[in-house]
């Protein structure tokens, strides 16, 4: 692992750090916050489309609040980069749009395995290179990477404590944010679909999600909702009056999040 950058953020330090990924087969960048005073949780962080590592750590306005808790937090960039790694003219598919799902089909598949990386890979470095604890881990994510959060819960049971997302895409299957995405990378959306996998969630989840989100139609929010109801799952989704999809919605409920995380992490 290699340190980039390091500052001094309330009491703790805010780093950048990147390390060769044998899941991407690419160095791949990520952020970490170690509070001053750290109890060793964990609260992982998936960022949306177009976003790299940078965009939650310098705009979620997080890192206040994770101090005061004691939780680290960790921030992945949302694909692999980098010369011959695929790409495409759309953005929200390739560089900055890895779903959060290992591709299996056509040139996505060498390097597009964002699911292991994540729940398996970036981990094994985080755990390795920082006094953390590996059994107090939560997540969270914004837009794609509430879809990631949801998901990445959901597909492995007993990793994290509990799962929170804001303004995420939760029905991706039904979704343009979703189907020609998934079906390029791994054929089937449905199984990367938490509304269709909600079954399978056994931590408590919150979500939240602005009444004039731009892209309301494509998150599936509705959907979400009724089958979380439909399964009894324990969560709340909540729809804030007035706010749309950007990280001055997020930076609004950071800190209710980092209050849902605190309480199940302690």
């Amino acid at each position: 692992m290699k340190t980039i950058s390091e500052n001094r953020c309330f009491g703790g330090i805010q780093g950048v750090y990147s390390h060769a990924s044998d899941a991407t087969g690419t160095d791949m960048t990520f952020g970490l916050f170690m509070p001053e005073y750290a109890t060793g949780a964990v609260l992982w962080y998936l960022s949306g489309l177009t976003c790299t590592h940078e965009n939650a750590m310098t705009k979620a306005g997080l890192q206040g609040w994770a101090a005061e808790a004691g939780v680290a937090l960790v921030f992945p960039d949302t694909s692999p980069r980098g010369e011959g790694v695929p790409d495409d003219e759309s953005y929200d598919m390739g560089q900055g749009a890895g779903f959060y799902v290992d591709a299996t089909e056509g040139p996505w598949a060498e390097h597009f395995r964002m699911e292991r990386y994540i729940t398996a890979d970036l981990p094994e470095t985080v755990f390795a290179s920082f006094d953390l604890d590996d059994t107090r881990q939560a997540i969270t994510g914004h837009s794609m990477g509430g879809h990631g959060a949801l998901t990445l819960a959901m597909k492995h049971p007993g990793r994290y404590r509990s799962v929170s997302a804001f303004s995420p895409i939760c029905n991706p299957s039904a979704s343009e944010w979703g189907i020609p995405q998934l079906t390029a990378y791994t054929g089937d959306p449905a199984a990367h679909d938490a509304t269709l996998l909600i079954d399978a969630l056994e931590i408590p989840v919150l979500t939240d999600t602005g009444t004039s989100d731009q892209f309301y139609d494509k998150l599936g929010t509705a959907a979400f909702a009724g089958a979380l109801a439909d399964a009894r799952k324990e969560g709340t989704v909540r729809l804030q009056k007035g706010y749309d999809h950007s990280y001055f919605f997020v930076a609004t409920f950071a800190g209710a999040h980092m209050a849902f995380h605190a309480e199940h992490l302690e």
